[in-house]
C-alpha cells in the first residue's frame, strides 16, 4: 500500500507541475480515457472539454504550491495555493480519484483569493 500511495503522490504532484508548464500531453497520460472533471462551473465534463476549458494558452499560473496532500486508498485530497501570472493568487481544494495508477476524476472546490 505504501508504494502505491507514494506512486500516486508522485502522479498528483506531476499533474500540478504539468498544469503550470502547460504540458497537456504529460497530463493526458495521467488520466483515464473516461476521465471526468467537476467544479462549481463544470458538472462531470469529459477529458476533451476539460482540456478545452481548463488548460488555457498560455498557462495562466506561474506557480502552484501544494500545501496539503493526503492519499487514502483510491483518493487524494489536495489543498493548493495558485499564483497567477497577473499577480493574483487563490487557494482551492480538490479530490482526485484513481483507477489503478491513473486519475479517473477530479472534483474542485473553489477557495478564496489570497
Amino acid at each position: 500500500m505504501a508504494n502505491s500511495d507514494s506512486r500516486r503522490e508522485q502522479i498528483v504532484r506531476s499533474l500540478y507541475e504539468a498544469y503550470v508548464r502547460g504540458r497537456k500531453d504529460d497530463a493526458g497520460a495521467m488520466l483515464t480515457e473516461d476521465f471526468t472533471f467537476s467544479s462549481p462551473r463544470d458538472d462531470h465534463i469529459d477529458r476533451i472539454a476539460y482540456f478545452d476549458r481548463c488548460w488555457p494558452e498560455p498557462p495562466p499560473f506561474r506557480a502552484m504550491e501544494i500545501e496539503y496532500l493526503k492519499i487514502a486508498e483510491d483518493e487524494a485530497v489536495v489543498r493548493y495555493r495558485a499564483e497567477k501570472r497577473d499577480g493574483g493568487a487563490f487557494r482551492n481544494m480538490e479530490v482526485l480519484r484513481f483507477r489503478d495508477e491513473r486519475i479517473a476524476s477530479v472534483d474542485v472546490y473553489f477557495g478564496r483569493n489570497v
